[in-house]
C-alpha cells in the first residue's frame, strides 16, 4: 500500500514540476523574450557552418599526476 502513496505522490510531484516550468518558461510568467540568436534559423545555420569549417587538431593524450600536478605525454607501446 505504501508503494501505492509513493508512485503517486512521485508522479503529482513530476505533474507540477512540469506545469510550473512550461508556465515560468514558455509562458513568460516573468516577461523576457526569446533571443533572435535561438529564433532565426539562418543564424544558427552559419553559426553551425562556421563551427564545422574550424580545423580540429589535437596533440597527444596525456595523462596528469595529480600529486606533483605534471603531465606526462602517453607513448603507444608498439
Amino acid at each position: 500500500m505504501a508503494a501505492f502513496y509513493i508512485v503517486g505522490s512521485l508522479a503529482g510531484s513530476f505533474a507540477i514540476a512540469y506545469l510550473c516550468d512550461t508556465f515560468v518558461s514558455d509562458k513568460k510568467a516573468f516577461g523576457g523574450s526569446i533571443p533572435k540568436t535561438v529564433s532565426d534559423k539562418k543564424w544558427w545555420q552559419a553559426t553551425d557552418a562556421k563551427f564545422q569549417a574550424w580545423p580540429r587538431t589535437a596533440g597527444p593524450p596525456v595523462i596528469m599526476n595529480p600529486i606533483s600536478r605534471q603531465n606526462f605525454i602517453v607513448k603507444p607501446t608498439e
